[in-house]
């Protein structure tokens, strides 16, 4: 066990027994690679902050004190959705008054309003909304390319992905195909949810199952398309039900090495169907840890702040994450469930916000390569 971190007295004295759970921590701390029994031991047993210690030692190795994050802006083109997923307070059906879908000129417009902006990244995600064709999407996607020809357009999910194959007529191959040649540059995370069948049928019984999320994105893999992976939690699963969600992401990655990041989103109790109270901070700090220390094939763990929140995301970064996402400029879905959060940062904020917590900040691209701070652009 590396001396460093000192564990040992830690988790024991010169009178204590060494235990199951003591040899789990000096495995973890040794970086071996943790089983799903091990790691749930972990989880359940291990103090908080020998669970810390132990992410932000994987952390360090990976990173040092570097810290991530990227300048993107959210495009979220409609609230209209055929699924009623029980967590979701973001969707609405076809006639309600609240409802919108953006023409693909009114996406451009959203987009070429940030035209100032050295948006690295655009991060395009919506509703299952069954009046809009297929083409929509591939023009979509060409449109804000064209309109950001130097950003990364990151778009789409899984179940978004099957929705087009099933509106098409056509297989998942041939959308992602058609994304890419239309200028998709990344899948991002959403709808993994919780992949334990039980629990998909009371959370989101009309989404995809969870092993075809797993074979959408091993297909992107495949075909080049790297992507995210997140799970939801905080609500109704347990921490069985965790590790077998990231045990799952786990295999995927040692297969196809594709996924970027892990994206654990604490559940938001608001405005939605569910009724659970979501996971408070130790929950969250214990959640981003053993992501770090189980899920040792992704090199990148995000804080997603927007959902965390601020403070909780600066303490997510000595709990293993790296990254913060961005700026994100104007996000909807998890305020949609009562965020309280910003909708979005200024570079200097962000900026601000690594660096009080002790960490170097480092700006990057959709595909976790750091960058130099991008000049603001007049075109």
């Amino acid at each position: 066990m590396d001396s460093a971190l000192n564990l040992a007295c830690v988790t024991q004295s010169k009178t204590h027994v060494p235990s199951a759970l003591d040899d789990i921590v000096e495995k973890a701390a040794n970086t071996e690679r943790l089983t799903p029994d091990e790691a749930l031991m972990l989880a359940q047993k291990a103090d908080i902050h020998v669970l810390g210690r132990l992410a932000l030692h994987r952390r360090t190795a990976l990173h040092g004190q570097n810290a991530y994050f990227v300048f993107n802006q959210h495009l979220n083109y409609t609230n209209i959705c055929q699924n009623a997923c029980r967590f979701c307070a973001f969707s609405r059906r076809v006639g309600d008054k609240d409802g919108y879908t953006m023409t693909v000129d009114e996406a451009v417009q959203h987009v070429r309003s940030r035209k100032d902006e050295p948006v690295r990244e655009i991060h395009i995600v919506g509703g299952l909304n069954p009046e809009l064709p297929y083409q929509y999407y591939l023009d979509l996607v060409s449109a804000v390319k064209q309109a950001r020809p130097l950003a990364s357009v990151k778009a789409f999910t899984a179940v978004e992905v099957v929705f087009l194959a099933e509106r098409g007529g056509i297989s998942p191959r041939r959308v992602l195909a058609d994304l890419r040649k239309a200028g998709l540059d990344a899948l991002p995370g959403g709808g993994a949810e919780v992949f334990a069948p039980a629990l998909r049928a009371r959370l989101c019984p009309e989404k995809v199952s969870g092993q075809q999320w797993l074979d959408i994105h091993a297909l992107a893999h495949e075909l080049g398309i790297p992507s995210n992976a997140t799970m939801l939690f905080g609500h109704i699963e347990t921490w069985a039900d965790r590790l077998e969600h990231l045990l799952a992401l786990r295999e995927l990655q040692d297969r196809t090495e594709g996924f970027l990041c892990f994206i654990p989103l604490p559940y938001q109790p608001h405005h939605n169907d569910l009724g659970a109270k979501g996971p408070d901070g130790l929950d969250t700090m214990r959640m981003l840890a053993i992501s770090r220390i189980f899920l040792d094939n992704v090199r990148h763990l995000k804080a997603y702040w927007i959902m965390t929140g601020i403070k909780a995301a600066q303490m997510g970064l000595w709990y293993g994450a790296d990254d913060l996402d961005g700026t994100i400029v104007e996000e909807r879905i998890g305020h949609a469930a009562g965020a309280n959060t910003p909708k979005g940062m200024t570079r200097e904020q962000i900026v601000q916000v690594i660096s009080q917590a002790g960490f170097q900040p480092v700006e990057r691209n959709s595909h976790f390569e750091a960058v130099k701070p991008a000049q603001p652009s007049s075109t």
